[in-house]
């Protein structure tokens, strides 16, 4: 994080907030009515019930028509996208069980059922894909 805010810190970027911290478990986030949301490298190190919590509350603080972008490994029906996705799946897990590679329909439905619409799913250097939803309607509330 401090690596993050290092970089940013000479950047005039008036629309960019800094990156914080966020626990998606929080019943309310520290934020709301943004226009935008990116994600990195989290949805696979969070336990995958703590997803559903992330997409809730990413519906309720982005407003509508705002853009939700996500960064990470997907699997694509049950399959990795890669031979080194999978052994990273497997470091993941034997580091924490909780963690892993998702399934990119899991990921999309708990979008969808937040309001979101997928936009695009690009594909990224290193085995990563960067999910864009548009936000189309309120989130459901906790």
């Amino acid at each position: 994080m401090d690596t993050l805010k290092a970089g940013l810190a000479g950047e005039e970027c008036p629309n960019l907030a800094f990156p914080v911290i966020l626990d998606v478990t929080q019943q309310e986030w520290s934020f709301n009515n943004l226009d935008g949301l990116f994600s990195a490298n989290c949805l696979h190190i969070m336990p995958e019930a703590f997803n559903a919590d992330f997409f809730r509350g990413a519906g309720e603080v982005l407003k509508t028509g705002g853009t939700l972008c996500v960064y990470g490994p997907f699997k694509y029906r049950g399959n990795f996208t890669s031979d080194s996705n999978a052994g990273f799946d497997l470091w993941l897990k034997d580091r924490d069980p909780l963690s892993g590679i998702r399934d990119f329909e899991k990921i999309n439905q708990l979008a969808t059922d937040n309001g979101f619409k997928l936009i695009e799913d690009r594909l990224m250097p290193a085995n990563n894909q960067c999910l864009i939803w548009h936000k189309e309607k309120p989130g459901k509330k906790r």
